[in-house]
């Protein structure tokens, strides 16, 4: 039940099968006006429902810039892709290859992204052909991985010969138009509050895409900067891919994103997707989050039933109070709640995880893919009564 009076969503409740109650969020009013959704084919090719098919995972449960007409995944094929991900079917199907996948569209569709992203975030050979076998039949690429398909001169071939275009998600702008760091995101008004995890793959961009949504729809305008390629592929409208930029300009080009979204919506809140973990000894994007975004405040996302980083089976989950003192201590901000991703969890243990955690954390806790999302913005609420305020004005 929720502690405030806040307005209602039109969002529907459904059951799964493991007994969660899921708040199944609806698509925006771009998505739902299919006449200015371009069509893809997502190609994730036995991964769907795994770590290294997060983007693949990201644009089924949410996209605003493309209808997702497939999934290619020969292991899951015949499957329902939302069944798969979420024990709810949303008509996409998993097909077994391109070709199948073709003969179930209507027409050609418009691109075709490749969902996955493994550590490497290079292509195998078998990839290379898939792709410009889709190129051949027409389609535009879109290539979020950080082996750039228009430096190659394979690819540039293929691409003029079927006259189609490729999208290099991850590459950057020319070094000398980077920006460095000034200091000037202290000066916004608004509230910046960052999604960081305990390990990579742990759906900090699902919370960041729901926290959006539920506080846009509570009357608290709010955009979220994306900082990895698969929110970009969704259509993110501010956003950079922070691991494909050179680690001096990081700070300042999520910075100046951050200036540009605040002058360009005037929102109350800007939420920033985070990436990776501050504790994790092989990535460094959520230093730089931490210093480009200067957050007022984070929510953490943990799996609770992870033993080891994704790609890392040596080393260890990290303890939660511990995780949240190195980022108190890192940076001038505070952990105001705790998420949770609750992958090999049923309802019983998801409660008892979420009971747990208030309790020796002394944070409130939640799950946005199968809670309420007003629990959410609850938390938000609760640590910023101004923007309580705000939603209620709205109401």
């Amino acid at each position: 039940m929720s502690i405030y009076p806040l307005p209602d969503s039109p969002n529907t409740v459904v059951h799964n099968q493991d007994g969660f109650h899921k708040k199944v969020l609806e698509p925006t009013r771009l998505a739902r006006d299919e006449a200015h959704i371009e069509t893809a084919i997502v190609y994730c090719e036995a991964n769907f429902g795994a770590v290294d098919g997060k983007t693949a995972n990201g644009l089924v449960r949410q996209s605003e810039r493309y209808k997702i007409l497939s999934v290619i995944d020969s292991e899951k094929a015949g499957l329902d892709a939302g069944m798969v991900l979420d024990n709810v079917p949303n008509g996409i199907p998993i097909c077994h290859d391109l070709a199948v996948s073709l003969t179930q569209a209507e027409s050609i569709p418009d691109y075709f992204i490749f969902g996955m992203a493994p550590s490497s975030g290079m292509l195998s050979v078998h990839e290379r052909s898939v792709i410009i076998e889709a190129m051949d039949s027409g389609m535009n690429i879109i290539n979020g991985l950080h082996e750039f398909l228009n430096d190659d001169p394979i690819f540039k071939a293929a691409s003029l010969a079927n006259n189609v275009t490729i999208r290099d998600i991850r590459k950057p702008r020319d070094k000398k138009k980077l920006r460095m760091f000034t200091g000037r995101v202290m000066d916004i008004p608004c509230r910046r509050i960052a999604i960081l995890g305990t390990d990579c793959a742990i759906g900090k961009r699902t919370t960041a895409t729901i926290l959006t949504r539920v506080l846009n729809e509570h009357g608290v305008k709010t955009v979220m900067i994306a900082t990895g390629q698969t929110g970009l592929i969704q259509g993110a409208r501010y956003g950079i891919a922070l691991d494909a930029i050179p680690s001096q300009f990081c700070a300042g080009e999520l910075e100046a994103t951050i200036i540009e979204a605040y002058e360009n919506e005037n929102p109350d809140v800007i939420i920033i997707e985070g990436q990776g973990a501050l504790s994790h000894p092989a990535f460094s994007s959520s230093a730089f989050i931490l210093r480009g975004s200067c957050p007022h405040a984070v929510l953490l996302q943990h799996a609770p039933t992870r033993l080891y980083r994704c790609d890392f089976d040596q080393i260890k989950m990290p303890n939660l109070a511990d995780e949240i003192n190195l980022i108190q201590t890192f940076s001038n901000t505070k952990v105001i709640g705790i998420t949770i991703n609750h992958e090999n969890m049923n309802d019983i243990e998801l409660t008892k995880a979420i009971n747990s955690f208030e309790h020796e954390l002394g944070l409130p806790t939640t799950d946005a893919l199968s809670r309420s999302p007003d629990r959410l913005a609850e938390i938000i609420f609760t640590a910023f009564p101004k923007l309580l305020e705000i939603s209620l004005a709205a109401a």
